[in-house]
């Protein structure tokens, strides 16, 4: 049995509040592209609204992820290529800071981490901004991605090794 129109409604309206802008910012990295992002996310929520409540409550985030990981890379794969953040895209999407001195401090701090980020191979690169940029768990992150549960821990910790030593590095700073 399906809930009244008006709960599905305030399910959809409320599940696109929380999570329009981390799913443009997540779909703006994997395909290079706002605009595109902007088209898959729209679709997406589309598809949403085509879903009984019971189907996604609970688990909105990772089925939400998914679809939109779905379909920016079969929108890659039609292109035959991977596409990249262009310089300062993703500090374009990520939100402001409240005090001009907080927003340069995090600014720099991003283009720190971005800068050593995009130097990991694409897949931990997925994994890292997934856990830290969307705050997915593991298991979440193993559902969106289709990856074990210990391939995700794998890649993350390889990644953040990684990152570190970068980071810790005199020439990194």
């Amino acid at each position: 049995m399906s809930p009244p129109p008006d709960d599905h409604d305030a399910f959809v309206r409320a599940t696109l509040r929380d999570h329009e802008r981390p799913l443009l910012r997540y779909a703006a990295h994997l395909l290079g592209d706002a605009d595109r992002a902007r088209d898959i996310v729209q679709d997406t929520f589309v598809k949403l609204c085509r879903q009984p409540v019971s189907a996604v409550d609970g688990h909105a985030a990772e089925w939400l992820f998914t679809v939109v990981r779905r379909a920016a890379l079969d929108v890659l794969r039609k292109e035959g290529r991977m596409s990249r953040f262009a310089e300062g895209q993703a500090e374009r999407l990520v939100a402001a800071e409240p005090t001009p001195a907080a927003q340069t401090e995090h600014h720099e701090s991003w283009r720190l981490v971005l800068a050593q980020l995009d130097r990991l191979p694409p897949n931990q690169q997925e994994v890292v901004r997934l856990k830290f940029q969307e705050g997915f768990s593991y298991k979440e992150i193993a559902d969106i991605t289709r990856l074990s549960v210990g391939n995700v821990g794998f890649l993350l910790h390889t990644a953040l090794a990684a990152l570190r030593r970068e980071m810790t590095r005199p020439s990194a700073v």
